[in-house]
């Protein structure tokens, strides 16, 4: 079993002592995914292990650091599957079958977090933590369902400016009150964080001349490439997909429902393309 951290803020490069059997080039993935965790750079740093674990599957390290950071930011499903794929690899680490616990509570499987947690020993340093999560989620699973509220945006509420920004065109936001804003010039995306925190979202070939950005319900961002004329998928965990190419110099964007609208400024047209 490889060493792993125990907490997102002490994440570090951590290798096994049969490191050699890890390809080169899932290694600099790892590692390049620890310096953007540092950096901030946290959509980064989930591309980077994705990429190690593209090349090597069985990289545990990457799986594990890869789970602490998309729980850290609080995509706890997909957080799941990535603690899963550890326990697959090691039935028997308990800090993981209570991470398999925490996670599914986090989503509100209250049984499948209750039935991980029976599989945590007494003798498990995480045994008492496992107790009270246990205890947590038979709480949570007798609440009634709260009615739905329609929770107030994140984003400033108030008049001010984003300054700074290289040749800023297109902008969006998510559901975590993240604005997102394409920079013609460098071919990038950059984020914006509540607390105002920039950092580089996207860079990459696949983006060329971004004009427009709209987002979907499930966070995907959309970017109409003026100069590589197609349109691109961006996911919230930052992989890129060209979903509509050989478009006449899309400009704008719109998504209703499961439909996206395009504006072809080449054609004098609006595209629709079902989602």
């Amino acid at each position: 079993m490889f060493k792993r951290v125990a907490a997102i803020l002490m994440l570090s490069v951590c290798l096994s002592a049969n490191a050699v059997e890890i390809p080169v080039d899932a290694r600099m993935d790892y590692n390049q995914g620890i310096d953007f965790y540092k950096l901030g750079m946290y959509e980064r740093a989930v591309e980077s292990f994705r990429s190690a674990i593209r090349t090597y599957p069985d990289y545990i390290d990457a799986y594990y650091n890869l789970a602490t950071v998309l729980e850290y930011l609080k995509q706890y499903a997909e957080a799941l599957n990535m603690y899963k794929q550890v326990y697959i690899r090691n039935p028997n680490d308990y800090e993981v079958i209570y991470k398999l616990a925490l996670m599914s509570s986090k989503i509100e499987d209250y049984k499948q977090a209750t039935d991980y947690i029976k599989q945590i020993p007494p003798s498990s340093s995480y045994y008492q933590r496992g107790v009270e999560l246990s205890e947590s989620c038979s709480l949570a699973h007798l609440k009634p369902p709260e009615k739905p509220v329609n929770a107030p945006s994140k984003i400033a509420q108030y008049s001010g400016v984003y300054e700074n920004l290289p040749s800023p065109t297109g902008v969006t936001s998510d559901s975590n009150g993240n604005l997102y804003v394409a920079a013609f010039n460098e071919n990038m995306i950059y984020k914006i964080t509540p607390d105002n925190k920039r950092q580089v979202f996207v860079k990459s070939d696949k983006i060329s001349g971004p004009i427009s950005l709209v987002s979907d319900s499930t966070g995907n961002i959309y970017v109409s490439n003026y100069s590589a004329n197609n349109v691109v998928k961006i996911t919230p965990q930052g992989e890129l997909t060209v979903i509509i190419g050989r478009v006449d110099k899309p400009y704008g964007l719109h998504v209703e429902g499961n439909m996206l609208f395009v504006t072809c400024q080449g054609s004098n047209s609006v595209l629709r393309h079902r989602l």
